[in-house]
């Protein structure tokens, strides 16, 4: 039998958030094996630990459908099931992932883990084609005017490609009727994980939403690899406020599915380029099972 936890990410709150399974021990596992827990657990990803060793640990994520490079919110989770085991205390520590060394960063209060960060894969921008983004609002199900045409339409990546699509305020990105099949052929067509539509709150902060059926997520909770792309990109463009050569902002997600949950992001900036981007949030354990290797494994 194999072990899991299931985790809510980005929140303190059983239920919020969004829920990640993670494996520490998957050394003896096949990526069949794997792919088939995934399924069972049923979360957006389930991240398996692969080899834990001092100061590194390998892993690999999969959706209920597939294996993918990288999840921000399982890496979350991962931080908090490692510092609570005592695997981890907040020595320097980092996972090696599909999408390259993420260094992650623990918070403690009075000598409890608090918050994970995680320093993402280096900022990757592609533009998207003026021709499809009409094509992009009607597969969200609204109107292309309002599309917010201050802000970036890209697609950007700081580990998972999304095309980010700005939307003129929260109602209109509350009132998001996604059609799912032409949103799996457009992220198809585009090559990117998912459709992460945003729109202004405040100042430094945004409201979104993803939807990523071609990897088997009709809607993912609370996204911290697209939450991170997203304000790397708003900062490379000068659409964050600046101290010294930092910039922060916050993403609030899951509301349209009755799971709220934040995340917290810091770029640094030299100039207009993008240093380095951290994503950090809360997590807590929300329950644990074991899965029962099927006997054709």
């Amino acid at each position: 039998m194999i072990a899991y936890s299931e985790v809510c990410a980005f929140t303190n709150t059983p239920g919020h958030g969004n829920r990640a399974g993670v494996v520490l021990d998957a050394s003896d596992l096949s990526e069949r094996e794997m792919q088939q827990l995934a399924t069972f657990v049923g979360t957006p990803e389930t991240v398996f630990v692969t080899r834990l060793a001092p100061g590194a640990v390998r892993v690999r994520y999969f959706t209920p459908t597939q294996e993918i490079e990288f999840c921000g919110h399982a890496t979350v989770a991962l931080g908090l099931i490692l510092a609570q085991g005592g695997h981890w205390t907040g020595q320097p520590l980092h996972l090696e992932t599909l999408a390259g060394r993420v260094p992650l960063r623990l918070d403690s209060q009075a000598g409890v883990p608090s918050r994970v960060w995680m320093r993402q894969p280096s900022l990757q921008v592609r533009s998207v084609p003026a021709s499809l983004h009409t094509d992009l609002a009607e597969a969200l199900g609204i109107d292309s005017r309002m599309i917010h045409r201050g802000l970036p339409l890209a697609a950007a990546s700081t580990g998972g490609w999304s095309v980010v699509v700005p939307l003129l305020d929260r109602l209109i990105l509350d009132a998001v009727e996604p059609d799912l099949p032409r949103i799996h052929a457009l992220t198809e067509a585009l090559d990117v994980t998912s459709l992460y539509a945003y729109a202004p709150v405040g100042v430094n902060r945004f409201a979104t939403r993803d939807f990523a059926p071609r990897v088997g997520i009709p809607e993912d909770p609370v996204s911290g690899s697209a939450a991170g792309a997203l304000l790397g990109l708003l900062a490379s463009q000068g659409r964050l406020p600046v101290r010294g050569e930092r910039a922060c902002g916050l993403i609030a997600q899951g509301h349209a599915m009755g799971t709220p949950g934040e995340v917290e992001v810091e770029v640094e900036l030299q100039g207009r380029d993008v240093r380095a981007v951290h994503v950090g949030g809360e997590a807590v354990l929300d329950r644990e099972g074991v899965w029962t290797r099927p006997l054709s494994s």
